[in-house]
């Protein structure tokens, strides 16, 4: 069935899960899907601005949380690089409220690097030109210390910079997770999260390497599973991404129960498998979206991409990123089956060496990653090839057999 993105938000909430998970390509949606998801939760009155109490329903974290920061470059002097932060309630209360800056950059540190160390800038916050008491932190700048020298004022990567605002939001959340372990609202120490109902995270980092990207979504599942939950009662939260180790990872946490030790030796389950549902989010050739549940098991991404090939071949749908797709099945089998290059899973030519066309899917491959780019220059004789060695590594290779008896 396929359906708008209004109402696939409207399918997450009906569902009514603890946590939902999906798996979708980049340029599929999600995190268009991520906002229509908060404008449903959290609606704007007749002047067209959100009202506090609906803004309290959802923290999001998408690839607009990022555009809160942004750089001074200091291209006059080049000596005071900084990492802007836009006004916001949120990076005030974690910092002034709650004195969790060093939570921040323990986070950062932990996936990105424990000898870059990041420093905000705390001013006092000015109303009518009188001090209100409050603090504001309008900017931070970070500084490398290499073993025997610390660098200041450095601009980091673009990765780093995504780590680091991942690192303010997910001890936003631990805070707020917290906070809302005290089952009775009048005794919590801050009321402002009392009518959040949910989470939705997108795609929270991209650029770690794998060790880190595991040891990240197990670290978000353990928070996810571990926030207070009872009787259908308490903040859901909704994942979604691009990463098939990141997705397959959070899909077995979260196929697996938890339990807390209780005072008198027992055991308590604060999760249960059947608080979370798995989906895939596929964005179909006429516009309309189709979520499609996935619960039995994680994946294997080689083999969803080579189905997303197959279906381009039937029906005539061939785009430059399938040669992308072809190149990523390629190297996956590659590795899988003890070679060395890729290549040499390709038909061979008359004197044993590997088709030339091998250099063509390189050029073909190289730039197209996401499913959202648009196809341009593909030939019909490179359409044809493709065609052509689909059938050749589905007829060499036998454990995609199976999948062909399963279409």
């Amino acid at each position: 069935m396929s359906n708008t993105l209004t109402e696939v938000a409207q399918q997450l909430k009906a569902a009514n899960k603890k946590v939902q998970l999906i798996y979708a390509f980049n340029g599929a949606g999600k995190t268009r899907l991520s906002r229509e998801f908060k404008d449903l939760m959290a609606p704007k009155n007749e002047n067209g601005d959100e009202t506090d109490l609906s803004r309290n329903k959802i923290l999001y974290y998408n690839a607009f949380t990022e555009d809160l920061f942004y750089w001074d470059n200091d291209l006059e002097g080049d000596a005071e690089l900084k990492l802007k932060i836009q006004p916001n309630t949120f990076v005030d209360w974690i910092i002034s409220d709650r004195g969790q800056d060093q939570n921040i950059i323990a986070n950062f540190q932990r996936y990105a690097n424990d000898k870059l160390t990041p420093s905000f800038k705390e001013e006092d916050v000015v109303e009518s030109g009188r001090k209100t008491g409050k603090k504001t932190y309008p900017e931070v700048t970070f500084s490398l210390d290499s073993g025997t020298e610390r660098t200041g004022s450095i601009k980091i990567s673009k990765g780093e910079e995504s780590n680091f605002i991942w690192s303010i939001f997910y001890t936003l959340l631990e805070e707020v997770v917290s906070i809302l372990d005290e089952p009775e609202p009048d005794k919590r120490d801050d009321e402002q999260f009392n009518q959040l109902e949910y989470v939705f995270i997108d795609d929270p980092v991209s650029s770690l390497d794998d060790n880190h990207l595991i040891e990240l979504a197990v670290n978000v599942a353990m928070l996810v599973k571990s926030s207070s939950y009872v009787d259908g009662q308490g903040v859901r939260f909704i994942i979604t991404t691009h990463n098939p180790l990141f997705y397959n990872v959070l899909h077995n946490e979260f196929n697996n129960d938890l339990y807390k030790k209780q005072p008198d030796g027992s055991s308590k389950p604060i999760y249960k498998r059947g608080q979370s549902e798995k989906y895939r989010l596929d964005k179909k050739a006429d516009g309309a979206f189709e979520l499609e549940k996935s619960n039995d098991r994680p994946f294997s991404y080689h083999l969803f991409l080579l189905s997303e090939l197959k279906e381009a071949i039937k029906n005539g749908q061939i785009e430059k990123y399938h040669f992308n797709f072809l190149r990523n099945i390629l190297e996956k089998t590659a590795t899988f089956l003890g070679h060395k290059h890729w290549e040499y899973l390709l038909e061979k030519t008359a004197d044993g060496h590997p088709s030339p066309f091998a250099k063509r899917i390189i050029n073909l491959s190289s730039h197209s990653a996401h499913a959202g780019e648009e196809g341009a220059d593909i030939k019909d004789e490179d359409k044809e090839k493709l065609k052509d060695l689909v059938t050749f590594l589905i007829d060499k290779y036998g454990f995609w057999q199976q999948v062909e008896s399963n279409d």
